[in-house]
């Protein structure tokens, strides 16, 4: 598991604000492989160039974890579905451009999302489905 941690300067920041820090823990769950499990902190580290910024496909990336993205993270396939197994209510509200993507993915469930656009807001689990590449890299 890679942790990521904020530079002292935005520690400080945080502490003289009197905010307190978030990390939340995202899995990652396949089978045949044990769970993947990071912590992410929102706004630390520069999470905004893989689909929706903080979202499942940015945060994978940046922890060193691929997860297919064919359009680059753009909404335009469905190669980083993901299935939400807890937490569902740790995500943004799905949006009608992925609802409509969202139709045309492999193994659609009541639980699918598609990585690049659901930011994650909380703790979560999600399954990544057998017909994707999941790879640590």
């Amino acid at each position: 598991m890679e942790v990521r941690e904020a530079g002292a300067s935005a520690i400080a920041e945080e502490e003289r604000a009197g905010t307190e820090r978030k990390i939340y823990k995202v899995t990652f769950l396949r089978s045949n492989s044990e769970p993947v499990t990071v912590e992410y902190e929102p706004g630390v580290t520069p999470y905004h160039e893989h689909g929706k910024e903080g979202s499942l496909l940015d945060i994978a990336l940046n922890c060193g974890l691929h997860l297919e993205h064919s359009c680059g993270g753009n909404c335009a396939c469905t190669t980083c579905h993901v299935i939400v197994k807890q937490g569902e209510e740790n995500l943004t509200e799905m949006d009608e451009d992925e609802e409509d993507r969202l139709y045309m993915a492999d193994g659609l469930t009541l639980h699918s999302r598609l990585g690049c656009q659901c930011v994650v807001t909380g703790d979560i689990t999600v399954e990544i489905p057998d017909t994707l590449e999941f790879l640590r890299h």
